[in-house]
């Protein structure tokens, strides 16, 4: 009787996590609880001080590219000729428009940005049954609902959903348009798998344009399921996946064109960055092998505990994230899998960018530029889950989460 009730409250923890591998009310408890953390920080029916692709959106229905009005507050824009200009990429700001041309250049960033974190969660749980399916990860239910805790609360993804703000709305967006891509290319057969694929991996690109390489993965996974169709039929479908890749990046050309008068000019030499970084830029550029070391500290090593201002640099994706640390166990023993090795490389690929970047992500609370690629990285976990026992699973998860909601409160004072 004793050992009964004893496996019965061991077993409760697991089964109240199954509950999280149902993508409806996962999107409901995550909207609600983003919206509970939005309000402890502020008014979420109003916009966030830098909703720059309200502004965007707003320049778009009145048939301009610069701001029709200046933000209260001009932090991280463009400045060219007098115009305010936003340097990221505008397909935010097009999912904006109807909203927008609704309710006005004030509306909510916020709940735009919280409601569409839950809708990715709700995406994620999908994305790991299709792959369940292909046979491309072995989980249960119960490490679906784990994944999906683990990712809205135990990673850098906690801090970015409940605030709005156009660096957060930016790898929200991303990541939706990244999670479509993948469920795309797992799950559909075809011209349909191959062109939805594209149209993701597109739009992503065209949010955070180094997100290209996010379609690494996503294309070896359609090429290697598909080569019974021959090698003709296979040219036409990967081209049918190039075609929206090819004309986003001809549209993005055309747009910093009329903006700055060159097609790769994206107008980083207008831009207002923060004081600290001016020196830097000017001597090594937005982009820099001299910013490696930095990044490398900020992204994987730096531990930011105890709080302190210096916290809000970033953090080490494995010591704040520690069911990660399962990934090593995968590079082992899936170590014969060329989906595995092609996840890893997508992975190495996304981070590039990141680690030739100025700057780590402040005001951050971890490493936020490590969700550009969340999606594999996830991926890569689930592949690991069976390695592992249940119980220290949850604990890893469970240490993610509590290190996480301490950070995220902390940020909010700050932002």
């Amino acid at each position: 009787m004793q050992k009964q009730f004893s496996q019965r409250i061991f077993l409760s923890p697991f089964k109240l996590v199954e509950i999280f591998s149902r993508p409806f009310p996962v999107f409901i408890f995550f909207s609600l609880f983003y919206l509970f953390i939005g309000r402890l920080h502020g008014d979420v029916l109003q916009p966030s001080k830098v909703a720059y692709f309200n502004y965007l959106a707003d320049a778009f229905l009145h048939g301009q590219l610069n701001f029709r009005s200046i933000p209260p507050d001009t932090h991280d824009l463009i400045l060219f000729q007098g115009r305010y200009f936003a340097y990221w990429p505008p397909f935010p700001a097009l999912l904006l428009l109807p909203f927008v041309s609704l309710f006005g250049i004030n509306f909510s960033d916020i709940l735009f940005t919280l409601v569409l974190a839950a809708l990715n969660l709700s995406l994620l749980i999908m994305l790991l049954r299709r792959a369940r399916r292909e046979q491309l990860v072995q989980v249960s239910d119960r490490q679906i609902g784990l994944l999906t805790l683990f990712m809205g609360l135990g990673t850098a993804y906690l801090t970015i959903s409940p605030f709005g703000r156009v660096w957060f709305t930016s790898q929200i967006v991303s990541i939706f348009a990244m999670l479509l891509a993948y469920i795309a290319a797992i799950s559909l057969k075809g011209w349909p798998a191959f062109l939805i694929t594209g149209l993701g991996i597109a739009a992503a690109m065209a949010t955070r344009n180094p997100l290209l390489a996010a379609g690494l993965f996503p294309a070896w996974y359609l090429i290697s399921r598909h080569t019974r169709l021959g090698f003709k039929s296979l040219v036409f479908h990967c081209i049918l996946a190039l075609l929206p890749v090819l004309f986003t990046l001809v549209l993005i050309g055309l747009y910093n064109y009329l903006r700055f008068g060159s097609a790769l000019d994206i107008g980083y030499a207008y831009h207002l960055m923060d004081a600290r970084f001016v020196d830097d830029y000017h001597r090594y550029g937005p982009f820099s092998l001299f910013y490696v070391p930095v990044n490398v500290f900020y992204q994987y090593l730096y531990y930011p505990f105890p709080l302190s201002e210096s916290s809000l640099m970033g953090g080490s994706l494995f010591l704040l994230s520690p069911l990660f640390f399962v990934i090593f166990a995968v590079l082992w023993f899936e170590r014969k899998s060329w989906d595995m090795w092609m996840l890893l490389l997508t992975v190495l690929v996304l981070d590039v960018p990141i680690l030739l970047l100025m700057g780590t992500g402040w005001i951050q609370f971890g490493p936020r530029y490590t969700l550009d690629f969340i999606v594999p990285l996830l991926l890569l976990t689930a592949m690991g889950l069976k390695r592992i026992p249940g119980w220290l699973s949850l604990l890893l998860v469970s240490v993610s989460i509590f290190q996480y909601l301490i950070g995220c409160v902390f940020l909010m004072f700050f932002i």
